[in-house]
């Protein structure tokens, strides 16, 4: 495995070895959670937000704790869906579940593409905890290794977690607007890491359908190998360098979705490859398809 890999994800096995070996200074962070879509026949499409908790109850990796992505680490006074919590609200929240400035965090979820585990490696990174990692193969893969579970809700002492901000890994529909309006010289690339319905505006999750004016489709599907199984970097280098011609290693990688989840899963990936400057658009097309003096493209 390379250095890269290794950075950004762990196997079941090592993880196994540091739970059987009582190291006590890793926090397994349980983030399942769903989003229910719904699409009508004309294309129109609704989708609901939901955490994992009794999923969690019934049986999770011994010793993780369970950290809702909709509500625990979300603003939830946001008239946007699941933007990223308060530093306030994320030194609480994490400080109570005993994940301090020194602990190392490894998050798993069930979904193919881990963009709720995902989601909290961007949301730790950003306020400038770096040191966390992913589950490779997430739930099923930790089940299908045949490695032991708990039920019931784990709980740890508290621990003091200092959130320091990194700016330039968040961005805003305004900070968007003014790199388009300066085209070639903005230095970024846009992806969208929807699926291509919604890409070229056949489905419509909102008032408009359609993406930000010149980004790029790069389906979270297309960054795994398997369920839950992220590809390696060799591989993820040359998906990356034939999709995106224009990503220099002095540009930034802007990714978005719909609320700014999916979209972490592709800039995780990204940081796999190599590519440091990466930026979440956490407002998404939640935010960007309401406002009609943002410009859309179609097709």
């Amino acid at each position: 495995m390379s250095t890269a890999w290794e950075k950004h994800l762990v196997t079941s096995a090592w993880l196994q070895e540091q739970i059987s070996g009582g190291k006590s200074d890793i926090r397994i962070v349980d983030m399942r959670g769903t989003v229910k879509a719904v699409t009508s026949t004309t294309g129109e499409q609704t989708a609901e937000y939901h955490g994992a908790f009794e999923e969690y109850q019934k049986g999770h990796i011994p010793g993780a704790i369970y950290l809702d992505w909709t509500s625990d680490i979300a603003d939830i006074e946001d008239p946007i869906p699941a933007q990223a919590a308060s530093p306030e609200k994320i030194e609480a929240v994490l400080s109570a579940v005993g994940i301090g400035n020194n602990t190392e965090v490894i998050a798993y979820d069930s979904h193919p593409s881990l963009q709720f585990a995902t989601r909290l490696w961007w949301l730790l990174n950003y306020y400038g905890h770096t040191c966390v990692r992913v589950l490779q193969g997430g739930w099923s893969g930790w089940l299908d290794g045949g490695h032991p579970i708990s039920q019931g809700v784990t709980q740890h002492l508290p621990a003091v977690f200092t959130p320091v901000v990194q700016p330039e890994m968040r961005t805003t529909a305004e900070q968007i607007l003014q790199s388009l309006n300066q085209g070639s010289s903005a230095c970024q690339v846009i992806i969208d890491a929807r699926d291509e319905g919604q890409f070229t505006g056949k489905i419509r999750r909102g008032a408009r359908g359609g993406h930000i004016p010149g980004a790029v489709n790069i389906p979270r599907e297309a960054i795994c190998a398997a369920s839950g199984q992220f590809k390696t970097e060799a591989e993820l280098k040359h998906l990356f360098a034939s999709l995106l011609p224009a990503l220099t290693p002095d540009s930034t990688a802007i990714a978005y979705c719909n609320g700014g989840v999916a979209a972490t899963a592709v800039l995780f990936a990204l940081s796999i490859a190599g590519h440091n400057k990466i930026c979440n658009y956490d407002g998404s097309w939640n935010e960007w398809n309401l406002r009609s003096e943002l410009p859309i493209e179609q097709g």
